[in-house]
C-alpha cells in the first residue's frame, strides 16, 4: 500500500524492549502475519506472552497465518486517541477474529468509507501498509472487506 490510512505523526510502533513481539513486527515487514502458537499443545494465541494461555507451557513460538479473518466487533471512532489524529475522524476500528487460528483476535482498522455499513461476521483480507520513510521503518496490517 503506497499511502497511509491514518494521518502521520502518531508514535512509531516498535517491538517491546524484551523482544517478545519482534517476530510479529518483523513478519509484517515481509508481508507475513506472525502469531504465537504453543509447541506443546498446538494452540494459537494473541497477544504475545512468554507462556501458553491454554496449557501453561513455556514452549511458545511463532507461526505464519493467512491474513484472512472476520469482523468480531467494531467501533466508529470519532475522538482521536493521539493529537496527530485530531482531524482524522471518523475511522473504523475493528476486532478481527481468525477462525483458522483458534479464533484468536486482534485489533485493526477497516479500510474504505468510514461511514460504510459494517456487519459482524463479514470476511476480511489483510493489506500491508509499509512506512519506509520513518526511522525506524515499520509496517502495519490494515483490513478490507474480502
Amino acid at each position: 500500500m503506497s499511502t497511509s490510512y491514518l494521518n502521520p505523526g502518531a508514535p512509531i510502533p516498535i517491538p517491546q524492549v524484551d523482544g517478545l513481539d519482534k517476530p510479529y513486527w518483523d513478519g509484517l515487514r515481509q508481508e507475513k502475519l506472525m502469531v504465537q502458537r504453543c509447541n506443546a499443545c498446538g494452540k494459537h494465541q494473541w497477544a504475545p506472552e512468554w507462556i501458553c494461555h491454554h496449557c501453561l507451557s513455556f514452549d511458545v513460538g511463532y507461526v505464519e497465518i493467512k491474513p484472512e479473518a472476520v469482523i468480531y466487533s467494531w467501533e466508529r471512532n470519532w475522538h482521536p486517541p493521539h493529537p496527530a489524529l485530531k482531524d482524522q475522524g471518523p475511522y473504523l476500528v475493528i476486532l478481527v477474529e481468525f477462525p483458522e487460528a483458534d479464533n484468536i483476535r486482534m485489533y485493526g482498522n477497516l479500510l474504505g468509507d468510514p461511514m460504510q455499513d459494517v456487519k459482524i461476521g463479514s470476511k476480511l483480507t489483510g493489506v500491508y501498509e509499509h512506512h519506509e520513510d520513518t526511522d525506524p521503518p515499520y509496517s502495519l496490517i490494515q483490513w478490507k472487506l474480502a
